[in-house]
């Protein structure tokens, strides 16, 4: 059996963020679209050096992309919305920024479009552009960046595998913009320009061509799975070798499918989907090549490699001629490297594994596959590893798992119903028609961020910064009370990201100096790692809001991000159910909110926005894991008094199908992104008469561009065809913290007239 190594897709900003910063750069107009092509070109050269480095037999062309993938194959298949108004004479890029920051204008005469809508890469969180398809949808090869890209690999010369995203999967991550139609009929359009792309990579050296098609991995409706074996045989040709690439969920039903359609070779996520592995061993031909992933793409855990040998030695691999090697998915979702984290604690910095070690996980793999192999040599350190973390007495906290051994039943329940809580709520608050608020943070200038970096630093002692920050939400305070809003936040200055700043006060976790994860375009995340049990030491954030509330006899919103969303945005702990960790983290949030009800903070945002992300991918595992993510919610929530309002918020999602679920959050208040969606996410609480208040975002914060006042009232009156008005409110999309302050002051200006034109209409 030959052994080869591959990867599916690297980060692509860079070991020091390069690619975001010269973005950020470029759309400021400080460098130009050839300095910005430089970068790409260097990012490129250095990761598939380190990809040759560890031994891997193909470096991959196609994974970068200076805003998304998805927003990649939208411009090479030629299929730009022309609400944009291409002329056809811009620069790619000028074209493809445009797809995904939208066009702004004050001027009649000149055109204006909101970004394309953009949503979670299936269970990740990875946010890509979604395409927009019609009946007359048509599609064109635009590929010169794609054999730009092969040609400076081989230039190099690297052997190189190109990713793309199947045509299946493209169409089914896209949303039809006509009515009455599906974009499953626009195939036929567009696989003669996958045939004319495969056919010209293949003529200019590329090796093999890696098809990604993950909805494999879903609940497909019979028309899509029936489409995949026409489809493929239709490029299908001698001259290209197509390695059909699955990921994140078992194949189950689509198992004999995959392993039918006419390709050489189909990797399978052996993370995820262990067994289909297996299967595919005894149905694959032996001709064909079959890819393990037996690296997780997806977590930072070191893989535990004496295991993984196991399974790669099993017999039922022995029968195959070729057999590849790789992580289960593209590493874009995981951070650079280790080695920059030398302020790590030793212990933990061995348990870790980032992307470029990763890649030498892959090559010790390769090297002990071989019966004869030195196993104690080569994988001494990975059982070191494996062996400290087991017995780290950090990791397990007896107080913890006795907390929630003593759990009453009850501990998720509020102790009355809404509208009997609805009513003390309007007593207490005298809110008007159309209430008006903003999500929770403000846009974070230059000085709080210095501020903020200093006292990490240790450069400003603890009472300058606290004088700083307070100085900051006072000026938000004043900005909202002159605006008019009807429930103020405090602006969040004192926090680097909504989880961060959550885990860093709470006992579990750990945070690196350098661990960026791209979540879109040149936005970047570093999510803690939650390595051993959690619990709240002390109180996180009710000094801030107590000072923010003393400063108005307006509402103040204390901000809290919920357990759901801490959990699904950090680097999870694989040695315990995730439930267990959920719990432990929502007990931790329920003492926060306590605490900030008797300081006197009458309104708590508990934020959700990934608790659609985390759905499972297969519907048959969606009852179990809403059971224990709502419950989670309510634990959190639910120790307060009727008079005490809890919010929550959600954005990226699309909930039709969980909306039972969301309204057995039982959150007062819910506010979510639609406005991108020109509401249509808001008709399903609609037609599924959602019962409690909700707020649907009237801008889009993601965008620089000001919607105007007129824009703001028409999606507020298609909220009022759906939601009466007495339960709507008014606010943006989500926070403001990437937002400058001159948008950001006029786009609420335009949203608070629009809200108040509306309380005195007839």
């Amino acid at each position: 059996m030959t052994l080869r190594t591959h990867i599916l897709g690297f980060p692509r900003m860079g070991e020091n963020r390069e690619l975001k910063f010269a973005l950020e750069r470029h759309w400021r107009g400080e460098i130009s679209m050839d300095d910005l092509e430089k970068t790409g070109r260097d990012l490129r050269a250095r990761h598939w050096a380190l990809q040759r480095a560890a031994g891997l037999d193909f470096v991959t062309v196609g994974d970068f992309a200076f805003y998304d993938q998805v927003a990649n194959h939208i411009q090479w298949t030629g299929c730009e919305p022309s609400r944009f108004g291409f002329s056809g004479e811009e620069p790619s890029l000028s074209r493809y920024f445009t797809m995904a920051r939208g066009v702004a204008s004050e001027k009649e005469t000149e055109k204006s479009a909101p970004a394309l809508e953009m949503t979670k890469w299936f269970d990740t969180n990875y946010h890509y552009l979604v395409p927009e398809f019609s009946a007359d949808t048509a599609f064109a090869l635009h590929g010169e960046r794609i054999f730009s890209e092969l040609a400076e690999a081989r230039a190099l010369g690297h052997p190189a595998k190109v990713a793309l995203i199947g045509p299946l999967t493209f169409l089914w991550l896209g949303k039809e913009k006509t009515p009455g139609f599906s974009r499953l009929d626009l195939l036929e359009r567009i696989l003669p320009v996958y045939r004319q792309l495969l056919t010209r990579l293949a003529a200019e050296g590329a090796e093999w061509i890696q098809m990604d098609e993950p909805i494999l991995g879903l609940d497909l409706p019979n028309e899509w799975q029936q489409a995949f074996e026409p489809a493929y045989h239709q490029l299908a040709a001698p001259e290209t070798r197509i390695m059909l690439a699955t990921y994140f969920s078992p194949l189950k039903e689509n198992f004999n499918l995959a392993c039918r359609l006419p390709v050489a070779g189909l990797h399978i996520d052996a993370v995820r989907a262990p067994e289909d592995a297996l299967l595919a061993a005894d149905w694959l031909p032996a001709h064909r090549v079959l890819s393990l992933g037996l690296i997780d793409g997806r977590n930072i855990w070191r893989t535990d490699l004496d295991r993984a040998l196991d399974f790669l030695r099993s017999e039922r691999f022995a029968k195959l001629r070729e057999v590849w090697l790789a992580p289960s998915c593209s590493l874009l979702h995981v951070p650079f490297s280790v080695a920059a984290e030398t302020g790590l604690d030793a212990e933990l910095r061995s348990w870790l594994a980032f992307a470029v070690e990763k890649l030498r996980e892959l090559q010790t793999l390769k090297q002990a596959a071989p019966e004869d192999a030195d196993l104690e040599t080569l994988l001494a350190e990975s059982r070191r590893a494996r062996q400290s973390r087991e017995n780290s007495p950090r990791v397990n906290a007896p107080e913890v798992a006795a907390r929630l051994a003593a759990l009453p039943d009850d501990i998720d329940r509020r102790a009355s119903p809404f509208p009997v809580r609805r009513r003390a709520q309007q007593a207490r608050f005298q809110l008007p028609l159309l209430p008006t608020t903003t999500i929770g943070s403000f846009p974070q200038t230059a000085s709080v961020r210095a501020a903020r970096a200093a006292f990490r630093r240790g450069e400003m002692q603890a009472a300058e910064y606290a004088a700083a920050m307070q100085d900051e939400i006072a000026r938000a305070v004043a900005f909202q009370e002159a605006l008019g809003l009807d429930v103020l936040v405090h602006g969040e200055a004192e926090r680097n990201d909504m989880v961060e700043y959550f885990g860093e006060q709470l006992a579990g976790f750990a945070f690196t100096a350098n661990g960026w994860v791209q979540s879109y375009g040149s936005r970047c995340v570093k999510p803690p790692i939650i390595y051993g049990d959690v619990s709240r030491p002390r109180p996180m954030t009710v000094e801030w809001s107590r000072h923010a509330q003393s400063l108005t006899r307006r509402p103040m919103k204390g901000m809290l991000t919920g357990p759901i969303t801490i959990l699904q945005w950090s680097f999870a702990r694989d040695d315990q159910p995730r439930r267990v960790t959920a719990e432990q983290i929502a007990l931790a949030i329920r003492d926060e909110v306590t605490d900030l009800e008797a300081a006197g903070i009458g309104i708590i945002q508990i934020d959700e926005p990934a608790i659609r992300e985390g759905l499972p991918l297969r519907r048959e595992h969606w009852a179990g894991y809403l059971a224990w993510a709502t419950r989670a919610f309510r634990i959190a929530a639910s120790g307060v008094a009727d008079e005490t309002q809890i919010h929550t918020h959600m954005c990226y999602s699309e909930f039709n199908d969980i909306l039972p679920e969301i309204a057995a959050m039982d959150a007062d208040v819910i506010t979510i992104e639609t406005s991108r969606s020109d509401m249509e996410l808001l008709r399903a609480f609609g037609n599924f008469h959602y019962p409690n208040e909700i707020g649907p975002g009237v801008y889009d914060i993601h965008s620089p561009r000001v919607p105007s006042v007129e824009e703001i009232e028409h999606l507020l009156d298609k909220a009022l065809a759906v939601i009466p008005a007495e339960r709507l409110w008014v606010n943006p999309d989500c926070g403001l913290k990437t937002r400058a302050w001159p948008e950001t002051k006029a786009a609420l200006a335009n949203m608070v007239e629009a809200a108040r034109r509306l309380r005195v209409r007839p």
